[in-house]
């Protein structure tokens, strides 16, 4: 699903082709079809009225397209949109054009000039499935035509068509390279504000130093192991990785550092952890598409854990995920209340968790990633 930002520059970009398509379209069939036949020296290009029956239909299906286009974006689903309007005006095209032209003396005159917009247009959105299917649609839809009424005249709309393409094609990847660079260049910066403010969360708490860095490459790990997660959503998860424990800056050093067992006043306190580190990013651009895995990396497969006791598969994957590679690098990690413990002992009660704290099917993932884990253990501490 498309976040706010995106959504809403799909409905704009969305919006506009359907002005430009349903001007250029009706305002060409306008003039070509009612105006040109009344200039004197073209009179003789009138077509008759099997054309003027066809032509209506496919004007009646074209604007009928509009309230369908009005359900989508209501259904937050402006995307599908050019997709309904480029179908159906190329198969409405193919349609009449076959049957006018099919056995037919007449030279071949159809097309519309709309067909130049789309083309020119389609990169504009910058989406390739787009730019193919309008580019290969308009190209097939000249060849079938070719196949049928065999007439030679079809060759020019179909290298019109070609030139124009590659001219779009042009546009479109400087577009995606121009749209990469910018998305790199948030990424970076994004990544250099998260690990400052992840520096900061150590300073208070230098028991944790290193904690977030591991469990988001564990977390990374397992989340590409199990191939569930996107490949577009893994920097930003990653970095939501990094963020689990943003929520301990509003806990006092008193109750993060105890080295006795907190009591139940306290537990309280570190248990609203998660509530106040998604509060904290619910409005920073793509990581809060993954605030799940802030608000419930402690909830527990059976149930019992925190902030809202969700189970099972009601726990979102990314959180399900967060927990195991928490938990594991928790465990063999030094705290002020205990020693670290070895990685076999880590192992052996992830194992053991299977069912009660975690996801019998991540603990299954994570006995095959576990070697992945160990060799990112050894570097880090390697580097560090």
């Amino acid at each position: 699903m498309m976040n706010t930002s995106l959504l809403q520059e799909e409905k704009r970009a969305t919006i506009l082709f359907m002005w430009l398509f349903y001007i250029v379209f009706f305002l060409y069939e306008i003039v070509y079809y009612n105006l040109f036949p009344l200039v004197p020296w073209l009179a003789d290009t009138e077509p008759d009225a099997v054309w003027y029956i066809l032509s209506f239909i496919k004007h009646f299906i074209i604007t009928c397209l509009i309230p369908v286009t009005i359900y989508f974006f209501k259904k937050g689903n402006p995307e599908k949109v050019k997709y309904i309007i480029v179908i159906t005006f190329l198969v409405t095209n193919l349609v009449t054009d076959i049957y006018y032209y099919f056995g037919s003396t007449d030279s071949y005159t159809s097309g519309n000039l709309v067909e130049i917009v789309l083309i020119l247009f389609s990169p504009i959105f910058i989406n390739k499935r787009f730019f193919h299917l309008v580019t290969w649609g308009l190209i097939l839809k000249y060849i079938l035509v070719g196949l049928f009424i065999q007439d030679p005249v079809i060759l020019f709309p179909v290298i019109l068509n070609i030139v124009l393409a590659i001219l779009a094609y042009i546009l479109l990847q400087r577009i995606l390279i121009y749209v990469k660079a910018l998305k790199n260049s948030y990424d970076e910066q994004l990544e250099g504000i998260v690990k400052g403010v992840i520096a900061t969360l150590e300073l208070k708490d230098p028991y944790t130093r290193g904690h977030s860095e591991r469990v988001a490459e564990y977390a990374m790990s397992l989340a590409k192991a199990t191939g569930k997660v996107k490949e577009s959503e893994l920097n930003h998860f990653y970095y939501a990785c990094l963020l689990h424990d943003i929520g301990k800056v509003n806990i006092p050093d008193t109750i993060l550092t105890k080295s006795g067992k907190l009591v139940d006043e306290e537990y309280e306190i570190v248990k609203m952890h998660p509530v106040v580190g998604a509060k904290a990013i619910e409005d920073v651009e793509g990581i809060a598409d993954n605030i799940a895995v802030v608000y419930h990396h402690h909830e527990r497969w059976d149930g019992k854990g925190y902030p809202d006791g969700l189970a099972g598969e009601e726990i979102p994957l990314v959180a399900r995920i967060t927990a195991i590679a928490d938990a594991f690098d928790a465990m063999t990690s030094t705290r002020s209340y205990r020693p670290a413990l070895p990685f076999e002992e880590a192992y052996k009660r992830i194992i053991d968790g299977s069912g009660s704290q975690f996801d019998p099917a991540l603990v299954e993932t994570f006995k095959q990633v576990y070697p992945d884990w160990m060799t990112i253990s050894k570097h880090y501490y390697k580097d560090h």
